[in-house]
């Protein structure tokens, strides 16, 4: 059954993921927009899914297992321990897992997963790593149209949650709520849903400023292509504002469609945007970086691609803001077009001077599948969620370097590592306390793990 349900999903996910679809025109509360449905060149990762779906087992709950010879459970590592391991089944059930995002009470000293599914949004209590509980679920706005996964983060004690199913909007769910779940797993609804938008691929916070910034979305159109960065001030979390699109301007190829973001108050090397709000966009063809200090007025200050470029995906600047280190969603597989890479890489840009960047420097691993999502906690390290391959984590100081120095790994989907999209890691959240991370699989649900890793001053 839950194999049958899931290809239906997909199919119908397929069927209005077409090339016509991604720019038709529709009405919204800023006028004229389009569409977002999924990119022509996305099909491949729902294809992925729907191999899964075919290919599932149900996985069972794992406990704490040490990394030993090679092994943690049914998983290969190299200096990762798994903590705990709770399939879909446990937290909420739906077809398939993606984002995740984490949340610690500054009350109580709790710490939560915020896991995402084709269904809803999973809380799960880990402040015992190896004894995680599953409190309840915030489920799916909407069922309808567009595709099922969603993506989250955390300002104020407030989740804030986008998915790219139609007319979802973006939920915005007080987490303080947690604190009283206990018992039968419970059942939430949004404490408010901000309707300014109808689709959303992703968003991202900068907790310095209060402002969220709506990514892949149906508005914020530029010349042909929709998906720019759509702003609203959240400093009171209950009363989301619109507070206006950054757009690249129209160009060949159109770089306006924002797949990922991270935007800070700059505090780094280029003195000119000290203390600006400056966001660095992963806009499938090119990393764009804009000054959005001026809501009304932002600005593009530069426009960076790399012969391989397929899809630029995510990335994550190191904690002195000389570095972004990003990665590429379509050059080990090639979205319909031979690869461009013969492993798995990595892309690591010097952003000191915001304006001239430096050349892109590829880093490549010894696996063969799809990176994704990578952040940086500030703690020296780098930890990339790799699909099929894996978590892995590399050192910040190699960064410079242009050769990413992996130092401990667990593979999360032991069956291969194919450069698909049938299953593994989509997502990581490491600024839990202790060193522990919590990986977020499509296949798998949640595990958590703790990597033994040294000290970094």
């Amino acid at each position: 059954m839950r194999v049958r349900v899931l290809l239906a999903v997909i199919v119908g996910s397929l069927a209005l993921a077409g090339p016509a679809a991604a720019h038709r025109t529709q009405t919204t509360v800023f006028g004229p927009a389009v569409s977002v449905g999924w990119l022509a060149d996305d099909d491949a990762k729902l294809r992925g899914l729907m191999r899964a779906a075919a290919n599932a087992a149900a996985p069972s709950r794992a406990g704490a297992t040490k990394c030993k010879k090679g092994m943690a459970g049914e998983f290969p590592c190299h200096d990762v321990d798994l903590l705990s391991h709770l399939p879909l089944s446990e937290i909420g059930g739906g077809e398939a897992g993606n984002d995740m995002w984490g949340w610690k009470d500054s009350a109580t000293g709790r710490e939560y997963a915020l896991v995402g599914k084709t269904n809803g949004t999973a809380f799960v209590d880990i402040t015992v790593p190896t004894m995680p509980r599953y409190l309840g679920q915030l489920p799916t706005q909407s069922t309808t149209g567009g595709i099922f996964w969603r993506d989250i983060k955390v300002y104020k004690n407030h989740a804030f949650v986008v998915s790219e199913n139609t007319n979802h909007g973006m939920q915005v769910f007080d987490l303080t709520r947690l604190r009283n779940a206990s018992g039968t797993p419970v059942t939430f609804s949004a404490d408010t849903v901000y309707n300014g938008i109808s689709s959303t691929h992703n968003l991202d916070i900068n907790e310095d400023s209060g402002f969220a910034y709506l990514v892949g979305t149906n508005t914020c159109i530029s010349g042909n292509e929709h998906g720019g960065l759509h702003m609203v001030d959240i400093r009171n979390p209950r009363e989301p504002k619109f507070a206006g699109c950054a757009l690249v301007p129209p160009g060949s190829p159109n770089n306006n469609y924002v797949h990922d973001s991270q935007c800070v108050n700059y505090a780094g090397p280029d003195r000119r945007y000290a203390g600006r709000e400056i966001c660095f966009g992963s806009n499938e063809n090119a990393v764009v970086i804009y000054d959005v200090t001026d809501k009304a007025n932002p600005v593009v200050l530069s426009q960076t691609t790399y012969p391989t470029a397929v899809y630029t995906h995510q990335g994550w600047l190191t904690g002195d803001s000389k570095w972004f280190v990003f990665n590429d969603e379509g050059d080990e597989e090639g979205f319909g077009a031979p690869p461009t890479v013969l492993a798995q890489t990595t892309y690591i840009l010097n952003v000191e001077d915001l304006v001239r960047t430096g050349t892109v420097k590829p880093s490549p691993n010894n696996t063969t599948s799809i990176d994704h999502n990578l952040y940086m906690p500030g703690n020296g390290y780098v930890y990339e969620s790799n699909y099929t391959s894996g978590l892995r984590i590399f050192t910040e100081r190699s960064v410079p370097t242009g050769d990413l120095e992996e130092v401990a790994w667990i593979d999360v989907y032991p069956e291969n590592d194919n450069a698909s999209f049938e299953g593994g890691t989509w997502s990581n959240y490491s600024w839990f306390d202790d060193g522990v991370v919590g990986v977020s699989s499509i296949d798998r649900g949640l595990l958590v793990v703790k990597p033994r890793l040294k000290k970094i001053k």
